[in-house]
């Protein structure tokens, strides 16, 4: 997207997988996951393992991992559909925005439900995200999975000899959508990151949902509080 034009040296992309994002000619790029390009094609075998990207940095956003790679060092990070995934976005941003020089650029986009297969279930609400965050979750727990089998995986819950535990197992191997949001609660969240962190940025590039009739794409400059 045009969104990308705003990136120049060096900076990480998390969570690339097989659709890195297209940056400039300029641009030099890590890429940070929590497996490697060999794990992802044991778990993933749907997908052409030669579209994977090679992971340059390994880690846990979950364990807080990103902020490994210093404060304000990077001028641009990049979590196209990764948000979703993780048990504490808030921290997330956090981290992201710890990493990230003052003047640098955040991409981050995450699915919106009404184009998604997440379109029944119940959007996440902030106070369900701080909550977390105060309370410092490292893990997704079985009821985010719960509710995405409920909701997007049906079919499992018509075997009556099946085995719940082992799908959840199996969602949570596959790092399923733990958490929901349309393009407008999405942009809520961001904005109210922005209180719990005492953090700031100016939205540079803005691509909603029912423009691109997939997700909430944002590109934030991050800026010093007042």
């Amino acid at each position: 997207t045009e969104g990308y034009s705003l990136l120049s040296g060096k900076g990480i992309e998390i969570g690339a997988f097989c659709e890195p994002a297209d940056i400039p000619d300029n641009c030099q790029v890590l890429y940070f996951d929590a497996i490697d390009k060999a794990t992802a094609r044991k778990n993933f075998p749907e997908i052409d393992g030669d579209t994977l990207v090679e992971v340059d940095l390994l880690g846990n956003l979950d364990k807080r991992d990103l902020r490994d790679q210093g404060a304000d060092t990077q001028e641009f990070v990049i979590a196209n559909h990764v948000i979703e995934h993780v048990a504490c976005p808030i921290a997330m941003i956090e981290d992201i925005f710890h990493i990230t020089r003052s003047g640098g650029i955040i991409v981050v986009s995450a699915p919106d439900k009404r184009y998604t297969y997440d379109i029944e279930r119940p959007l996440t609400t902030f106070e369900h995200l701080e909550k977390e965050y105060e309370e410092g979750v490292e893990f997704v727990t079985d009821d985010h999975y719960m509710d995405f089998l409920r909701h997007v995986g049906k079919h499992v819950f018509e075997d009556p000899e099946r085995n719940i535990i082992d799908d959840i197992a199996f969602a949570r191997n596959r790092r399923e959508h733990a958490h929901v949001w349309d393009s407008d609660t999405f942009l809520d969240f961001l904005q109210n990151c922005k209180r719990t962190l005492n953090i700031e940025f100016e939205t540079e590039y803005l691509c909603k949902g029912e423009d691109n009739t997939i997700e909430c794409f944002a590109v934030l400059r991050k800026t010093e509080p007042s």
